[in-house]
């Protein structure tokens, strides 16, 4: 489609362990559009930073993409070569860590590890680098007087401000948000999220955002994959997930976190835990730890389909949408 910006493909992606060959990522695909906010939620280990990291062509030493494609505006990432995969990260897509101060040098000012930024992809002087990242910092609301800063000077909102400036230096049409808000408080939290609001409003780059916290996701995304043992579960605009969830994993998530406006229940977790990636069984992953699986779920991976276009879950029990436990 014309508006695709990224279009990930049957991606696979392989861990080489001790014990063998760890599937981390199973067939994933998924599109994401130009100005939009799409959001991987699952448990931790799940293969959301994993996605990440293989669009960025990050992963490193026991992790390889053993299948898929990566498109990016119609090419291919995974077969850049040297030149172009430099013009790509940072230019056209850039990406928020995790750990703010793991991100950053500690022994370089943040407006002299902006300017890095800046001037290994752009012909300015000194001078008007330093006046750019003036800017950023500026954009992400941090005094401008900080540019001389070091990171441990910084309270941790203010250093992940500075990552998100850095991410945002090049102007890229993609930004990949991988737990931005990790670590941090809630009142942080809230504002780290609202300005990255903001600037997705005033600058119209897309987002892909990591996160395991579904209930922010369905506040701030426009689409919703869910992610369970390296595979994708269920696929929803948010309004339609809003609904009705399909997949019983999906509602299990949703029943683990509390509400902040509706009455008070009783939370339930997930009983169980994720299987072994390195000998998966057989039919569907999530098949041991579901209650309403049926004979078939045992020795059949069940189809990623939906009822309608937009909406896509890979369940045989996705016909009774809402009902029941997980």
């Amino acid at each position: 489609m014309p508006d695709v910006l990224l279009d990930v493909r049957n991606l696979s992606v392989e861990y080489s362990v001790a014990r063998g060959r760890l599937k981390a990522v199973t067939d994933v695909s998924f599109a994401i559009h130009r100005g939009e906010f799409f959001g991987l939620a699952g448990e931790s280990g799940c293969g959301k930073s994993t996605i990440a990291f293989a669009i960025m062509r990050l992963l490193k030493g026991a992790a390889s993409v053993s299948g898929g494609e990566i498109n990016f505006k119609g090419g291919n990432v995974l077969a850049f070569g040297e030149e172009r995969l430099r013009l790509f990260r940072w230019e056209k897509a850039s990406m928020v860590l995790q750990s703010a101060m793991n991100n950053l040098n500690p022994v370089i000012t943040v407006g002299s590890q902006l300017c890095d930024a800046i001037m290994a992809h752009q012909p300015l002087s000194p001078g008007e680098a330093r006046n750019r990242a003036r800017e950023l910092l500026a954009l992400v609301n941090i005094d401008t007087d900080r540019i001389s800063a070091y990171p441990h000077e910084l309270s941790g909102g203010m250093r992940q401000r500075v990552v998100i400036a850095m991410a945002m230096a090049l102007k890229p049409d993609l930004i990949i948000f991988d737990e931005p808000t990790t670590a941090l408080d809630v009142v942080v939290q809230y504002n780290i999220i609202r300005k990255i609001l903001e600037l997705k409003k005033e600058m119209g780059f897309s987002i892909l955002f990591i996160t395991h916290d579904l209930p922010l996701m369905l506040e701030i995304c426009d689409r919703i994959g869910i992610m369970y043992a390296g595979r994708m579960v269920e696929l929803s605009p948010v309004e339609e997930m809003r609904r009705g969830a399909r997949h019983p994993y999906t509602r299990g998530l949703l029943r683990a976190f509390p509400s902040l406006l509706g009455e008070k229940v009783k939370l339930s977790g997930i009983p169980g835990s994720v299987p072994d990636l390195i000998t998966p069984p057989d039919g569907c992953l999530f098949y041991p730890r579901c209650s309403q699986r049926q004979e078939i779920c045992g020795r059949t991976i069940p189809g990623f389909t939906g009822p309608g276009e937009d909406h896509f879950c890979a369940c045989f029990y996705q016909a009774a949408a809402g009902a029941g436990d997980a």
